[in-house]
C-alpha cells in the first residue's frame, strides 16, 4: 500500500465529526482514506465558490452531512470544516468559517 497523505484538522472539524451518527463517521473515514490514497470520494462536488482546490464530500445517511477539504498541497489534506446541513444551500456561517480556515493555511 502506498504511504497514506496525512491529515490536518482545522478548528474544530474533528471534535464535529465524532459528532455524527456512527455510519456517517464510518463513510466519511472510508472517502477520506481514498483521498489519503490519491482517490476522488464517491459522493463529491468541488466548491469553486470558497476557493480553488476545495471539495465537499457528501454523505446522506438520516439527513445531510458534509466534510469540506482541500488536498492540492502535496504536504497534508486539510479538512476544513464538518458539519451537518439542514438546508439546500450551504448557510452563510459555514462558507464563512471554511473561508477563514482557508486563509489560515495560505499564510
Amino acid at each position: 500500500m502506498d504511504k497514506l497523505k496525512p491529515i490536518t484538522w482545522l478548528g474544530t472539524s474533528r471534535e464535529d465529526l465524532r459528532e455524527f451518527p456512527g455510519l456517517v463517521r464510518q463513510k466519511f473515514g472510508t472517502e477520506l482514506m481514498s483521498i489519503q490514497l490519491g482517490f476522488d470520494p464517491a459522493d463529491w462536488k468541488p466548491m469553486t465558490n470558497i476557493g480553488q482546490g476545495v471539495k465537499e464530500i457528501r454523505v446522506q445517511h438520516e439527513g445531510q452531512y458534509r466534510v469540506i477539504y482541500i488536498a492540492k498541497y502535496r504536504e497534508t489534506i486539510y479538512v476544513l470544516h464538518a458539519f451537518r446541513k439542514k438546508t439546500q444551500r450551504t448557510a452563510r456561517q459555514d462558507i464563512a468559517l471554511v473561508k477563514n480556515r482557508l486563509k489560515l493555511i495560505k499564510r
